[in-house]
């Protein structure tokens, strides 16, 4: 039995609103969650950055995240505002300083963790190896035709001027 183009082109197109309807949901949990701590997107990258790095100077999370310097200083400066983030004197050079991760940030990133691993069971457990890793190769390969075209994820400067 062969499969008729309209047919195909009619599966493309459920898959295109299958994926869209994701990223929707998947966008307004995120929002959600982020408004209900005070945070944007590029705010919880530099949260995760100082929770792999640890304290590090704040030229160094900008190129982390390969954000200009000013754009990581307005970033610091909301993350300090809100008792996420301190800058402590460097060790070594007093004209420097560290950016870390204060007692609620480290709750906040931990809190995160926690809940990732609720919504990976919710949206993963039960499933079968096989479908699961049928799911991965087609998501990294829609993923990769995109960066073929050009579209990829937004800087920290992109989302924090969005």
């Amino acid at each position: 039995m062969s499969v008729t183009h309209n047919e195909v082109a009619s599966q493309y197109e459920r898959g295109l609103g299958l994926l869209l309807q994701l990223a929707l949901v998947l966008h307004h949990d995120l929002a959600q969650s982020l408004a209900r701590d005070g945070l944007t997107v590029s705010r919880v990258r530099v949260l995760w950055e100082l929770r792999a790095r640890g304290p590090v100077l704040q030229r160094e999370l900008a190129d982390a995240l390969d954000v200009a310097p000013r754009t990581m200083t307005g970033i610091v400066d909301g993350l300090v505002a809100t008792d996420f983030v301190t800058r402590q004197p460097h060790p070594t050079d007093r004209r420097a300083a560290l950016v870390t991760l204060t007692p609620r940030g480290e709750a906040t990133i931990a809190a995160m963790e926690a809940d990732q691993a609720r919504f990976v069971e919710i949206l993963f457990g039960g499933m079968s190896e096989e479908r699961l890793a049928c799911l991965i190769d087609g998501l990294e390969e829609v993923l990769a035709r995109l960066r073929q075209h050009g579209l990829q994820l937004p800087s920290a400067s992109e989302e924090e001027s969005a």
